[in-house]
């Protein structure tokens, strides 16, 4: 990621960063592309990627590579490369809004790194799946890399924003055997500091307002994510545990009520600003077994949400955001029908597992 820094007390360049974006956004692969896809094998799907936007990085690792291995390698250089390019070409305080949002790339390595260690996985199984995308340096991924222990990894991160979220969940990581309470500290860690200094109560067309309600919505939505996993599971979990800080929706009273009833959760929710836009997610809910459909539903109505935004303020920050979320779901699905097709998944069954809007 790029290593410079900007200021809010300097002029943002919404106008020149938003035309880019647009630009860029008009490459990403649609609905029928992943729909070919899911019908090809994965030499098919690698000749495929040379003809797109991926062709550069195809080229560049396809002596070392191939297969699936070339697909992902491929996929995450490419995600990298257009995020620091929207860091290079912001300034002021676009460039800080930005900066911060992409710090949920540092949660995926560390996630992925202590996953890694967690179930003795192979350093390169772990490799293939970083981004190196966020705040992070390329030695501290490394450092994190050559990890011997979640202990080690949490002590790394002791300087930085996860550090002393990190270090409370550890004594009940140890305590417990599971990786959730070390995952939500990073969750957690993130998204308060994403919101920490912003106005409480901006303006909500000035472009900090946009912002705050953009950050607001996904923090709402991942709180929903949790409550509905809570609700659907019947476990003795302590829902405060999974509440973030920073959304408009619940509050962790409410979250700790709504989350032992999903019936009293999904009126909650359809009463809600949300509930016109999360319509057909609820009801696929509601006869759904299981809440996978349902998660994509909501991550689809999440870009929906963020599109609309969009559409509704052209020259600010939203744009922007709108687009890391399309592009990160375009290589989730690019990779999601790579590995399908390689276990030998149907073309129905890979398409069940994409965010297709």
């Amino acid at each position: 990621m790029s290593s410079r820094t900007g200021t809010s007390g300097q002029g943002s360049n919404y106008e020149y960063v938003i035309a880019r974006v647009r630009a860029r956004s008009a490459s990403l692969f649609d609905d029928d592309d992943y729909r070919k896809l899911v019908r090809m094998g994965t030499g098919e799907i690698a000749r495929f990627m040379e003809e797109t936007e991926y062709e550069t990085e195809m080229n560049a690792l396809g002596s070392r590579y191939d297969g699936v291995d070339l697909v992902e390698y491929a996929l995450n250089r490419n995600l990298a490369k257009h995020f620091d390019d929207l860091l290079r070409w912001s300034e002021g305080a676009l460039y800080d809004y930005i900066a911060r949002y992409l710090r949920k790339f540092d949660v995926w390595n560390v996630k992925t790194v202590i996953r890694g260690l967690y179930s003795d996985a192979e350093r390169t199984e772990v490799e293939d799946d970083l981004i190196q995308a966020g705040e992070f340096t390329e030695r501290r991924v490394e450092d994190l890399l050559n990890a011997g222990s979640v202990e080690e990894v949490v002590e790394q991160l002791d300087d930085t924003i996860f550090g002393e979220s990190l270090a409370e969940a550890f004594d009940v990581y140890e305590e417990s055997g599971v990786l959730v309470p070390l995952e939500n500290a990073l969750d957690r860690a993130f998204y308060e500091t994403l919101l920490s200094g912003l106005p409480d109560n901006p303006e909500i067309d000035s472009p900090t307002g946009l912002y705050v309600e953009f950050l607001e919505t996904e923090v709402d939505f991942r709180n929903l994510r949790n409550a509905l996993r809570l609700a659907r599971s019947g476990a003795d979990i302590d829902p405060s545990e999974y509440f973030i800080e920073g959304g408009q929706l619940f509050d962790e009273q409410e979250v700790a009520q709504l989350s032992t009833n999903l019936d009293q959760l999904v009126s909650a929710v359809r009463e809600s600003k949300y509930g016109e836009d999360l319509d057909q997610a609820l009801s696929s809910l509601e006869e759904a077994d299981n809440l996978i459909d349902f998660e994509r539903a909501l991550d689809a109505a999440l870009l929906e949400y963020a599109d609309r935004l969009s559409n509704r303020y052209p020259l600010s920050v939203c744009p922007v955001l709108s687009y890391v979320l399309k592009k990160e779901r375009e290589v989730d699905n690019i990779r999601a029908i790579a590995r399908g097709r390689e276990a030998g998944l149907g073309p129905d069954e890979i398409e069940q597992e994409l965010v297709i809007l």
